[in-house]
């Protein structure tokens, strides 16, 4: 019996591989039930603490698809009149075991990797009593679809996390959640949880969202969890009958699927363009799940995983996905945390928008008196009057309680007097970006804040160490560079100068990490990282349409890069004017390698539209004005393929030569900052891994940034 259920023999290929798995093993009991009954429990546990969330990599898999073909023989033999699946505290699963990707051999075991889920877990639904998933704590992509294998499920209300992320990293659900979540919880609903939420920064659902989704029958408080969860148990074995409103029904089959479908294929194309492959891999099963066929949408999900599984964008997507879960908390060339001063009042000079997020975050995460300052009391208590308003907003959505919401707002103070910065530990401007405004700004601050307080700039384009040229205390300063909007970017870029003291630098890392910001420390080299990088590609693109390639080329031309927005959108996002300057800053440094645009400086001096919009936002066209200024005749026009190439060697040229320069340690760093800065995709690990597979690297400087390059099975098998 066992052997006809599963056979782990089929998957040699990937269980061999895994030699390294950390195994999560499937321990089981009886537990006695009402009416001379009995339940099998098993429990899900990798034998590590409560912070090392149990896995499912092949070899746990295969374990509990044998423990599950022995338990339907038990079944069989009436030893058992009900499964269950639980796991270990305040844990269920969180996913398949990601670490064992790069051990994946070929596409054969890429496509065993997906047979394998499907097998092992489908055994849920085949042994002959019923099955209840117990998800005691979060649960994730694979963690989520053992529940869904289950006949009924039950949620412990205080469980932190439900969620598919696997779009988000390149691939699908596909042990069977593609296929079984629209049939039970309808078509949007599912579209939602497995597209439109792991494409929002990988936003996950508590418990009571997923309960009211219909991924749960009950929610069950944390206090008697498991006891509870056995009394409906017993219930539904009594015949207690389980509703399931969100069930899609005839006509949400006939009428409502496809169109959601459409919709959602029509908002990837506009949101994130038809590079990334997941999310349309995923919209084709979700559409083909109408029929509510679970073998024909097991195997597509068979076809679409091991496709993924193998491919450069997964392995790419993973690199990307470690160095924001990993490296980004773990920042190189950090000193001795122990050596960070604390901060027990903040001074921010400048009270206009960009002031005024600063202000709010630091009162907001630190909890500590800030306090305001501009040239006149009208600016100062324009700029306060905004930070209490966000302060209310927050109070209105819940985000914070009433006791807060007073406290937060009775900390943060506005003033033209001076000395009310005397008492400050850390100091930073938001002033004009003008190398000779900001030095004075340090200059007489300087002569006011104690000795040993930080000053920090948040310039993105000049030399900090110009900046902090006059001071007298230059140890003290530091860069400390946020991007736009400041509440929702998660990057800091860290400026170190040669000044820079240890205990300045400690104490900036502390303050980014108490602002729940990523931080990655940065040599002073014009533009940082971000910057420098976005200059060099829209310098490229500029060039081109100065030189006389068409408007539409140059604005589309980069899209198979995966880029989150076109050039000319990006250029209306951060500003025309901002964008000339960027443009301009380092042209002047390096005028062989950035070109500067006039048509741009025109453009933001006209204070210019360069895209036509329709009333929803989406882009439609471009502008008379944008068409005005640049034209479209010219003596050296490229082709889309042209510049998407010219762009790309530049790309590796100057990526080459700011890690020769070590503005960041490792092409790890660079890509960090791509991806937490400017929306880099994962897919593409940020940037360097994409410059080696086009071969842009090799075609530049004759190697590659990452030896062996970062490819899926696919590709390496494709070379063998």
């Amino acid at each position: 019996m066992t052997n006809q259920l599963f056979d782990r023999n089929r998957y040699s290929a990937i269980l061999n591989a895994a030699d390294s798995e950390v195994i999560t093993e499937s321990k089981v009991r009886d537990v006695p039930l009402a009416g001379d009954r009995t339940l099998a429990l098993i429990t899900l546990d990798n034998n590590l603490d409560y912070r090392r969330p149990n896995t499912l990599g092949p070899n746990t898999l295969a374990q509990l698809g044998e423990l599950l073909a022995s338990l339907a023989q038990r079944a069989q033999d009436g030893e058992i009149h009900a499964v269950a699946v639980t796991g270990k505290r305040f844990n269920f699963a969180a996913g398949a075991d990601l670490s064992l990707v790069d051990q994946i051999p070929d596409t054969v075991a890429a496509r065993q990797m997906a047979e394998l889920g499907h097998d092992a877990l489908g055994l849920f639904s085949k042994l002959g009593v019923p099955s209840f998933a117990l998800v005691n704590g979060m649960a994730l992509g694979g963690g989520l679809e053992v529940a869904l294998h289950c006949d009924y499920r039950v949620i412990d209300a205080s469980c932190p996390a439900v969620a598919f992320p696997e779009t988000y990293l390149g691939l699908v659900p596909g042990w069977g959640g593609a296929t079984i979540t629209p049939n039970l919880i309808g078509i949007e609903n599912a579209l939602r949880v497995i597209i439109e939420n792991p494409l929002k920064m990988n936003r996950m659902l508590k418990a009571e969202q997923a309960y009211e989704l219909g991924l749960f029958d009950r929610m069950i408080a944390p206090v008697n969890f498991i006891e509870d969860s056995i009394k409906f148990i017993t219930a539904v074995l009594d015949g207690e009958k389980i509703k399931r409103p969100n069930e899609p029904g005839k006509i949400e089959r006939a009428v409502k699927w496809d169109a959601a479908i459409k919709i959602a294929r029509k908002s990837l194309e506009q949101k994130i363009g038809e590079v990334p492959r997941a999310p349309y891999r995923a919209l084709e099963i979700l559409a083909a799940a109408k029929k509510g066929d679970r073998e024909a949408g097991f195997e597509l999900e068979n076809q679409a995983l091991g496709d993924l599984v193998a491919s450069d964008q997964f392995m790419a997507s993973m690199y990307g996905f470690n160095l924001v879960q990993k490296r980004a908390k773990r920042p190189v060339g950090a000193p001795d945390s122990e050596l960070a001063r604390p901060v027990n009042k903040v001074g921010v000079i400048g009270a206009g928008l960009m002031a005024s997020q600063f202000a709010l975050l630091f009162v907001r995460r630190l909890q500590v008196p800030v306090v305001m300052t501009d040239l006149d009391q009208e600016r100062v208590d324009r700029g306060v009057a905004s930070v209490q308003a966000e302060i209310d907003k927050l109070l209105d959505k819940g985000r914070i309680n009433a006791d807060t919401h007073a406290r937060l707002k009775g900390l943060v103070t506005g003033t033209t007097d001076r000395q009310q910065f005397a008492d400050c530990d850390w100091v930073i401007e938001a002033v004009f970006e003008e190398l000779s405004v900001k030095q004075q700004v340090f200059s007489e601050f300087e002569q006011i804040i104690p000795e040993d307080a930080v000053v920090a700039t948040n310039t993105s384009s000049l030399s900090v160490t110009e900046i902090g040229s006059a001071l007298k205390h230059p140890e003290r300063l530091v860069g400390f560079h946020f991007f736009n909007p400041v509440a929702v970017m998660p990057l800091i870029e860290v400026v170190k100068v040669d000044s820079t003291s240890d205990a300045t630098l400690a104490t900036a890392m502390a303050v980014a990490k108490q602002l729940k910001k990523n931080a990655v420390i940065v040599r002073d080299r014009p533009g940082f990282v971000v910057n420098r990088v976005l200059a060099r590609m829209l310098g490229e693109v500029m060039h081109a349409v100065d030189t006389g390639t068409s408007v539409e080329i140059a604005d589309t031309a980069l899209a198979p890069m995966g880029l989150p927005m076109s050039p000319f959108t990006l250029l209306e996002l951060i500003g025309l004017k901002v964008g000339a300057h960027v443009l301009r800053s380092h042209h002047e440094p390096f005028p062989d390698r950035f070109f500067d645009s006039a048509s741009l400086h025109e453009l933001a001096d006209r204070d210019a539209k360069l895209l036509k919009r329709d009333g929803k936002g989406n882009v439609t066209g471009y502008t008379r004005e944008l068409q005005a200024v640049v034209g479209s005749a010219g003596n050296e026009p490229l082709t889309a393929e042209q510049l998407l190439e010219r762009t790309q060697n530049a790309l590796a040229d100057e990526v080459k030569i700011m890690l020769d320069e070590q503005v960041v340690t490792a092409a790890e760093d660079l890509d960090l900052c791509l991806i937490l800065g400017a929306g880099f995709p994962l897919i593409n690990g940020g940037l360097t891994p994409y410059l080696d597979r086009i071969g842009a690297s090799e075609r530049v400087f004759g190697g590659t940034f990452h030896t062996p390059k970062i490819l899926g099975a696919a590709t390496r098998d494709a070379a063998n």
